[in-house]
């Protein structure tokens, strides 16, 4: 297990984490939260031994190997699934050796082809094909360079090399942040299947709520632990929020009734020795404070002034690049669409489908290629995409941005106005070139409403932002009055800011009948139909080809069911245990349900053993459906592994 002893760590004069003890059990998915600064990346790079605690121990068993993301990504030039087999360095190293080895070493050869075999050398490449294919990568795509890829894509390679990697701890930073909703699904059922111990900084709260089963938390400089994913711990901590509270209320009363009775007596003889003893208690006292929800952002979008209705038609639109000198490139055809007043609208597609583009399209970033645009009069855009944060001046402050926007405006109004965007105090007048991402996002989006739009045009705007802003977020985007088009792959943020969806793909957009699940469906089928059509491509090809010769296809198919026995055997390894953990919890469950069925169960005698029954059966529940899952995919993993 991972063990911490009095940590302590600092960053300059700050101190994220100040004599603080967790431990981290072999298996567990650890979600890390806490507001942006609190120090979670510091303690991953605690973790990895990129730093080093100021006091106190971080224990992690010796055996273990760490997987993490790279940040910055070098051997660009890299074939893609070459880059991604690069992250299990140990299988590297072996064919390395084993290249250099001159074939006179027979023993030596011997024995670096029995590790290689242990290694799964030769299933290498079939393994990061998977991972790439279900990271959102098309066949045709693995082996392109590196470097041919945009920024977004080459960080999932960077998440399909860490994936690669044999280890015992996986430490994933962010990793939802350039990944469409099919390839999110896709890595939770990954998550799932993974033997190891994960430890996972997201701001995604569902996708923390599917992977996580243990929570922890920043909290005032320390780590505290919570059962269960991120409602659970939502759940827990406004309990334990109430208790902390109710303990401060009583020692503030015990407090002042000591203070009391120490003025009133500490004078007189009679009551010196009582009055010192009060004085003793007082002084032994735990200062307890009261715990505060740190948020501070409240985020208010203001009304807008006018609100026609439609606001904006599209009718046979054509959009794309016009490519300057070069040939125009067509990314969206035939759209005919109306953005009526008031509407909230969710825009899903997979990442490369053209959602971007339709927003620029919309905002007038990107011209029409063919069809009509037509705007109402009155139309007031707000439009929000990721160039807007380098579109920031680096030596101004938010004061100063939003000044440039309202010159007539009163400085405290608009200091009132940044400071529910979570500016006050110096930060209002610090300049914004140090801050963080979100801190930037912030500042962005506050410009943008500033101007009371009645249309929102948002491409991934909670990017960046940690968990209480998007809540902030999402709660300004509920209660605004105009009309949202949201390109996300929150998916909490989507439930609770949209009512419809539009579909991109395949070069078109249309209105969606249907609501996230029935996206995932829709997702899963049209997977489902592509490996289908690849199958029956490969077999015309194979019939087009009759002149093959027999002898070697006959050893393609011996190698091709060797190569299936290889993917197969961990599969079947990991349904046996996933078969005998579902068995062990089903009984348990059964033997649970047996004693709360039981109505002497119920009695104030009972009181804590009914607790801790409750909690272990809500416990053993949720693992139970999650080993159901782990079940179904393995299942359907091995049912995809057949011989074309």
């Amino acid at each position: 297990m991972i063990r911490a002893t009095g940590l302590t760590v600092r960053r300059g004069t700050k101190v994220l984490l100040d004599s603080t003890d967790f431990v981290i059990n072999p298996g567990e998915r650890v979600g890390i939260v806490g507001k942006n600064g609190a120090g979670k990346s510091t303690l991953f790079a605690v973790l990895q031994g990129r730093l080093d605690a100021d006091a106190g121990s971080l224990l992690i068993p010796p055996g273990w190997r760490i997987a993490s993301v790279d940040q910055e990504i070098s051997h660009n030039e890299l074939p893609a699934r070459e880059f991604v087999i690069d992250g299990d360095r140990h299988l590297r190293a072996l064919q390395a050796e084993r290249a250099a080895t001159p074939d006179s070493d027979g023993h030596r050869i011997a024995e670096l082809e029995s590790a290689l075999v242990e290694a799964d050398a030769w299933s290498a490449p079939s393994r990061a094909e998977q991972l790439l294919a279900g990271l959102g990568f098309a066949p045709d795509q693995w082996m392109n360079p590196v470097n041919s890829f945009s920024g977004g894509w080459q960080m999932r390679l960077a998440l399909a090399r860490a994936l690669m990697a044999p280890s015992e701890l996986l430490l994933l930073d962010e990793p939802t942040n350039h990944l469409d909703l099919d390839a999110m699904l896709w890595l939770e059922r990954w998550l799932a299947a993974y033997q190891g111990t994960v430890l996972l900084i997201s701001h995604d709260t569902e996708f923390l709520d599917s992977v996580a089963s243990v929570i922890l938390h920043f909290d005032q400089a320390k780590l505290l632990r919570y059962r269960g994913g991120y409602e659970d711990f939502l759940t827990q901590r406004a309990e334990r929020l109430r208790q902390t509270r109710l303990a401060w209320d009583r020692q503030t009363r015990e407090a002042a009734r000591l203070q009391s009775f120490i003025d009133r007596f500490k004078a007189k003889a009679t009551k010196a020795k009582q009055a010192q003893s009060r004085v003793k208690a007082l002084a032994r006292m735990e200062t307890l404070a009261p715990l505060q929800a740190e948020s501070g952002i409240d985020i208010r979008i203001p009304e807008p002034t006018s609100m026609p209705d439609p606001l904006l038609v599209l009718d046979d639109v054509s959009t794309g690049y016009a490519g300057g000198t070069s040939q125009a490139r067509t990314v969206l055809s035939n759209i005919q669409l109306m953005v009526r007043g008031g509407a909230r609208i969710g825009v899903l597609g997979v990442n490369g489908a053209g959602k971007s583009t339709l927003i620029k399209t919309l905002a007038e970033e990107l011209p029409v290629l063919a069809g009509e645009r037509r705007a109402s009069r009155g139309l007031e855009i707000g439009y929000f995409a990721q160039h807007q944060l380098d579109m920031l001046d680096p030596d101004a402050t938010p004061l100063q941005h939003l000044a440039r926007l309202a010159p007539q405006t009163r400085e405290q109004e608009l200091r009132n106005y940044l400071g529910g965007f979570g500016f006050s105090g110096d930060t209002v007048t610090s300049k914004i070139a140090p801050m963080s991402g979100g801190e930037k996002a912030r500042l962005a989006l506050s410009l943008i409403v500033w101007q009371k739009p009645n249309l929102l045009l948002l491409d991934e705007p909670s990017n960046h932002l940690d968990v209480d802003t998007r809540e902030a977020l999402a709660t300004a985007l509920a209660e605004f009055a105009g009309s949202v088009l949201l390109v996300s792959h929150d998916r909490h943020l989507l439930r609770t800011t949209v009512d419809s969806f539009w579909i991109v793909a395949d070069g078109r957009v249309q209105e969606f009948d249907g609501d996230l699940e029935d996206y995932r469906d829709w997702l899963s089928a049209r997977s489902a139909q592509a490996r289908s059509e690849a199958r029956s491509n490969t077999e015309h090809a194979n019939q087009g080809d009759a002149m093959v010769d027999r002898k070697a296809q006959r050893r393609q198919e011996a190698e091709e069911r060797q190569r299936l026995a290889v993917l197969r055997k961990p599969l079947d390894a990991k349904l046996k245990k996933v078969d005998a953990e579902m068995e062990r919890a089903g009984q348990r469950l059964q033997a649970l349900d047996a004693l709360i069925a039981d109505p002497d169960f119920y009695s104030d005698a009972r009181r804590d053993e009914r607790l801790k029954v409750l909690e272990e059966h809500g416990e053993l529940s949720k693992k139970h459906g999650q080993l159901e899952e782990e079940w179904l995919m393995l299942q359907e993993e091995l049912e995809t592994l057949t011989v074309t």
